[in-house]
């Protein structure tokens, strides 16, 4: 083995293990495999850049968009409505007329915006019949799998083996000649889910469309009843006169406030802004343990109020401003987001823009260019921050500017507080109550910065800046009375102007691993999540802090105007049609129109596909079809990144000889027993690899293997190829083996075993399917 066989083959392992392990973004693994491949000299510089160019990367996002106006414009709709009308209610029926639509449109659109695009179809479908969600959606993802194999461009992996081979200077394969196979698999796997694969499916109470008053199906699943709770305002709370964001219920006792009842007056689904008086009853959802935590102790107690500034930053701490410039990196980005305590263990005091000063709630606060940051911390970390050349630094000049004195309180941690034991951000006073400790001070005069790790003591005196306000607020809380009520009608909260309504993420949002609270949802959206569903349970307590993720079912809570208003967020797909945007119907004989133009051309020989497309996906926004902001949103660009960023590696391993070696030990082991035993162990190898990487990797990776093989074989490349593509695609084993499956986990309530035990059997059948008819009409 030469040296650089065994660079690509470390990078090859490298790359797999973090594919595996999730350890980095699939899209920053791509770019670091191009980076060291490049840096390592395997690959020259025009080599490591030329997935960028690659006419199946350029395919792959024109053929998104081109999607994306089909469904934008209701041609994907109309179709998939009209012919799932003719599926009665029969399950087995319905099943069929399901698959067949969804193969037959995954045939010519992206898979996932298939699924996309039928799910709220399907969710209303199972709702008329009153039939388990359960029952339909794995079968609707797995036929938008293998609809893809039916064309070149139905799926990322076929326009990668067919580049492959162009790259190799043999034929590509055409926009039909996957057909043939692709066909067989559908029709077979639309049997196999008739005769056996429904009977595996699981039968559970999941999510139904929400559009209808009274979803008594949905509130069973999600078991809101569970977690509700009346709680009483009493009469002299600190809470009498503030809003319900000043209350801070939800950031402190992480609790949803449903409705509030004052009298004989109702007021569901109340704002942030919503003013709470005395003798208010609160309906709200989630644990109570927060608010056990706070009855009857007292948090913290006030010593002075009215501190003067030269007492209090006279300490071992300096003081300094930091300005943002257009280069800084902070632009747009919240200090919790930046981790800016964790990072430089430096406090932020307050922050000037303009002639404006913000003085609490800064974690929150989305940093702009011009802004000036007022920092405290010791000089030596302080220096350490003012290298940074995108900063302007500079020492303090005019603390007096600030007005700071009413915002800086030395409180007292008593002996039978609830901090006593816990760290500064298990006590939650940031995040929580939006006080932001400045200095810890013992009481043997021992001054403490607020390091992270540093548990609180009962002594303790907490240099603090806040409004003495929201101190009195904790106290508030803990005030609170919890009421005794009769079992609550879920039915009062559905009325004509609130109502409860499930989301999923788009494929395409860009909110995935960010937390309800960095989002501050309920202000942006106007609407309470009260549960999210992820992997087959339902979450209701502490969702503030819950990354969101790919495949979770939201249960929003609102007025309707509000819930309505979703439909039009890109960043979330709702499961109810009456709700989702409108189509541009007028558009659609335009649509289907230039994507005739883009088909004709490439059937007939006359253009690349890749032209084609580019061409058809311009025309799209051109005609209108589609605006440029939405074709935008269309690309899957970390499938883009994802696929340009290895196949540097797939030439890297055909030019140092690595696909060769690793041909040879495939024929080595296997080889023997004839070309069917390799077309076998290669369809095994992909199906296991798709299950841990994304399969446009699989078919990068596995693409230059089955040319060596069958060149130590001395047979035809096409069958060895054709298996790679199909195989890939086969992701059936769990829901991360493709995003289609990940789509519906959430409204099916599917947990990772629902996928085994379907689409295991389904995968043997498959590869009995492939084996046969493969050499069929691709010969040996």
């Amino acid at each position: 083995m030469t040296l650089e066989v065994f660079g690509v083959l470390l990078i090859l392992a490298l790359a797999v293990l973090f594919f595996i392990t999730e350890w980095l973004r699939m899209d920053l693994v791509a770019l670091l495999v191009l980076g060291a491949l490049a840096l390592t000299g395997l690959v020259t510089p025009a080599q490591a850049l030329s997935g960028f160019s690659n006419p199946a990367v350029v395919t792959v996002w024109a053929v998104l968009i081109l999607s994306g106006a089909l469904a934008r414009t209701g041609v994907a709709g109309r179709l998939g409505r009209l012919v799932l009308r003719l599926a009665g209610e029969g399950e087995a029926r319905l099943l069929a007329v399901i698959m067949i639509t969804a193969g037959v449109l995954s045939g010519f659109m992206n898979s996932i915006g298939v699924a996309s695009l039928l799910l709220p179809v399907v969710i209303d479908i199972s709702r008329r019949t009153d039939r388990p969600p359960s029952r339909l959606l794995i079968p609707l993802a797995f036929a938008s799998l293998m609809g893809g194999l039916n064309t070149l461009i139905g799926t990322p992996p076929n326009l990668l083996i067919s580049e492959s081979l162009r790259s190799a200077g043999l034929q590509a394969f055409a926009m039909f000649d996957y057909t043939p196979v692709g066909l067989a698999v559908l029709l077979t796997g639309i049997i196999f889910m008739l005769l056996i694969g429904r009977h595996l499916l699981p039968e559970r109470d999941i999510v139904r469309e929400l559009a209808a008053p009274g979803p008594e199906e949905l509130k069973e699943h999600y078991d809101l009843q569970e977690r509700m709770t009346f709680l009483r305002v009493p009469e002299g709370s600190p809470l009498h006169g503030s809003t319900l964001a000043e209350s801070r219920l939800g950031s402190a006792l992480e609790l949803t406030v449903l409705a509030v009842f004052r009298g004989r007056e109702s007021h569901l689904a109340p704002g942030a802004s919503f003013t709470l008086r005395a003798g208010d009853r609160l309906l709200v959802e989630g644990r109570m343990k927060r608010w056990r935590e706070l009855s009857g102790n007292h948090h913290l107690e006030l010593k002075d109020q009215n501190l003067p500034l030269e007492e209090v930053f006279t300490l071992d701490y300096q003081l300094a401003e930091l300005e943002i410039t257009s280069d800084s990196g902070w632009k747009g980005q919240t200090l919790r987001q930046i981790d800016f305590w964790q990072a430089y263990q430096i406090s932020v005091v307050a922050i000037r823009r303009g002639k404006d000063f913000i003085r609490t709630n800064l974690g929150n606060v989305t940093l702009k260019e011009g802004d000036v940051l007022l920092v405290q911390g010791q000089p030596e970390q302080l220096e350490v921050l003012g290298e940074r050349v995108e900063l302007n630094f500079r020492r303090l000049e005019d603390l007096g500017a600030y007005q700071l004195q009413e915002r800086v309180m030395l409180v007292k941690v008593p002996q039978e507080s609830v901090l006593v034991g816990k760290t500064l951000p298990e006590s939650r006073l940031g995040d929580a109550y939006g006080l932001d400790v400045l200095t810890i001070v013992r009481e043997e005069g021992e001054q403490l910065k607020p390091d992270t790790q540093v548990q609180l003591q009962a002594g303790d005196a907490l240099l603090i800046k806040g409004k003495e306000q929201e101190l009195r607020m904790i106290s508030g809380l803990g005030n609170l009375e919890i009421l005794t009520t009769p079992q609550i009608d879920l039915d009062e909260l559905e009325t004509e102007e609130t109502g409860l309504l499930e989301v999923v993420l788009s494929p395409h949002s860009s909110l995935e691993g960010k937390t309800l609270r960095e989002l501050d949802f309920r202000t942006r959206f106007g609407l309470s999540v009260v549960a999210i569903w992820r992997e087959g349970r339902a979450y209701r307590s502490n969702l503030r802090e819950m990354k969101l993720r790919f495949g979770d079912a939201l249960l929003l809570f609102g007025p309707r105007q509000r819930l309505k208003l979703m439909g039009s967020e890109g960043d979330f797909l709702v499961l109810s049609e009456e709700v989702s945007a409108p189509p541009r119907l007028e558009k659609a004989p335009l649509a289907l129109l230039i994507m005739t133009l883009v088909l004709v051309p490439v059937i007939a020989g006359w253009l690349p596909i890749a032209l084609s497309t580019v061409v058809g996906a311009a025309l799209m926004v051109l005609t209108g079809c589609l605006e440029m902001d939405e074709a935008y949103r269309q690309i899957e660009w970390r499938a883009v990144f994802l696929i340009a960023g290895m196949l540097p590696l797939g030439i890297a391993m055909q030019e140092t000889g690595a696909a060769s070696l690793l041909g040879e030990g495939l024929i080595s082991l296997i080889g023997g027993l004839g070309p069917l035993a390799v077309l076998v162990g290669l369809f095994l190898l992909a199906v296991l690899g798709s299950q841990f990487m994304p399969n446009p990797a699989v078919a990068v990776l596995l693409a230059p293997i089955a040319l060596s093989a069958a060149a130590e074989l001395g047979v035809s490349p096409y069958p060895l190829m054709m298996t790679v593509a199909v195989s890939s695609s086969a992701a059936f084993l769990s829901p991360v083996g493709h995003p289609a499956n990940l789509l519906v986990m959430g409204p099916g309530g599917y947990r990772f075993r629902d996928y085994f035990r379907v689409g295991l059997p389904l995968s043997v059948i498959v590869l009995v399917v492939v084996s046969l008819i493969l050499p069929i009409f691709f010969p040996f």
